[in-house]
């Protein structure tokens, strides 16, 4: 190898530590950095898909759009929608049990049917539906009383719309008629003022950019306009590439961390974002426990979705999750919110993750350890080992140190088998100050 492979070698290992431990660079720029402080803590939000497509329980727009129904079939949906049990009280307290700290709803998805009481189109469940009343204002208000923060959902692209340039009506595209499209985005900036002067969101999740480019969008003056009502306010990357916060990558998890310093995975608990009966693959909440846990340790958030009925009722499966989400967050409370990004993979054979500032290590197991737990690479002394939510304290020691080398031993961790969690066990190590990892490959004797 010569001098220059050697130097590129030496400056790629030196980038994945960094990575571990400063975050990984800045994908998007935030005016105002403070402000997603409260975002980077959050560690789990909810998604929450409700529309008319709940009430055949088919893919949300999607099925009229790949043609698995007609528009017309589709849209007499909206006779049976009716929001007759809708409770926001109920939901919010459900949310704020399972430890979230965020929660998004649906306002309009690409259907076009606007869950609020918009000026701006006939096109709303309080026009068209049984529901006849605003369901996005009763449910920001709940989360805000439950201190939880608000996220609205908002489909940049409409399939009904008359002015969209790919409904179900009339197809002609951007660059045959662009005063026309134009016509389109006014009405989206008349829609996004009424949502923020109504409820205020923290928080706009768009969906739907990959139709047209920013500048169609006229992406630069929405985000403006928008920062115009709220400069604390965190939009997500659905806008273009450098008008949102955070990057939202979806369904599979990820299996190195997303680029952006902040980023948050959106997931369904079954298979559908929306409420279909027929859909009966939820994911235990000890699996999605799992995916949780590996957000944590890449240093992002899970964003878990359910889908509520036509009449407001959520299926027993996804409250079952959400209690169970809720027992084990607040067991491990200390683990969560109050961390970052863990070590890097292959000194313990468990996701981690680290205190704010870097002198405690969180390991979170799903598995019973064999004898006991490894820690390699270690270079601290270990001042105290606890089972975390159980306050059990284990014991520890170093094992193939020698004098000679500056090579850590092992540390090993003794594990009860009376201590661990039906889900996850959370171990947590104090250290003497900052982690400190050996990372390279270990050395030979030269003098003894």
């Amino acid at each position: 190898m010569n001098t220059s492979t050697k130097l590129k070698s030496i400056l790629a290992a030196g980038c994945i530590i960094l990575f571990f431990f400063l975050g990984s660079t800045k994908a998007f720029s935030q005016e105002n950095p403070d402000k997603m402080e409260w975002f980077k803590d959050a560690k789990l939000g909810i998604f929450i898909h409700w529309g008319i497509y709940s009430v055949n329980g088919i893919d949300e727009s999607w099925s009229f759009f790949n043609d698995y129904i007609s528009y017309e079939d589709y849209m007499k949906q909206l006779d049976g929608f009716t929001a007759s049990k809708y409770d926001p009280e109920k939901w919010a307290k459900l949310i704020k049990q399972s430890g979230a700290k965020y929660a998004v709803l649906t306002a309009k998805h690409h259907d076009g049917v606007a869950l609020w009481d918009t000026k701006e189109s006939d096109l709303s469940v309080v026009k068209k539906t049984p529901a006849g009343k605003d369901l996005v204002g009763p449910l920001m208000n709940a989360l805000e009383k439950e201190d939880i923060k608000k996220g609205i959902y908002f489909s940049v692209l409409d399939w009904s719309h008359p002015d969209y340039d790919r409904n179900t009506r009339e197809t002609y595209r951007y660059k045959n008629d662009p005063e026309r499209f134009r016509k389109f985005t006014d009405f989206n900036f008349a829609q996004l003022s009424e949502l923020s002067e109504q409820y205020n969101p923290d928080l706009y999740w768009f969906d739907g950019d990959w139709e047209h480019k920013p500048e169609e969008w006229r992406s630069a003056e929405l985000k403006k306009k928008l920062l115009g009502y709220n400069p604390n306010l965190i939009i997500n990357s659905r806008l273009g590439p450098g008008f949102g916060d955070y990057e939202t990558p979806e369904q599979g998890v990820p299996v190195t961390r997303p680029a952006s310093e902040y980023w948050e995975l959106c997931m369904t608990m079954n298979n559908s974002w929306g409420y279909q009966g027929n859909d009966h693959a939820y994911k235990s909440p000890s699996e999605l426990l799992r995916i949780f846990v590996d957000c944590l340790h890449m240093g992002g958030n899970l964003l878990m979705d359910f889908g509520p009925k036509p009449d407001g009722t959520i299926p027993e499966e996804a409250v079952n999750i959400l209690n169970e989400f809720g027992r084990w967050t607040s067991k491990h409370e200390s683990a969560i919110y109050e961390t970052q990004a863990g070590i890097p993979d292959g000194h313990v054979y468990a996701p981690t993750t680290l205190s704010k500032d870097k002198t405690i290590l969180y390991i979170y197991l799903d598995y019973k350890v064999n004898e006991s737990l490894a820690i390699k690479g270690l270079k601290n002394k270990i001042q105290r080992v606890w089972v975390v939510g159980n306050g059990t304290k284990l014991q520890s020691r170093e094992v193939g140190k020698m004098y000679w080398s500056a090579v850590p031993g092992m540390k090993y961790i003794d594990i009860p088998d009376n201590v661990y969690d039906k889900d996850i066990t959370v171990i947590a190590v104090l250290l003497d100050g900052p982690v400190d990892l050996y990372r390279e490959k270990g050395q030979v004797i030269e003098s003894n």
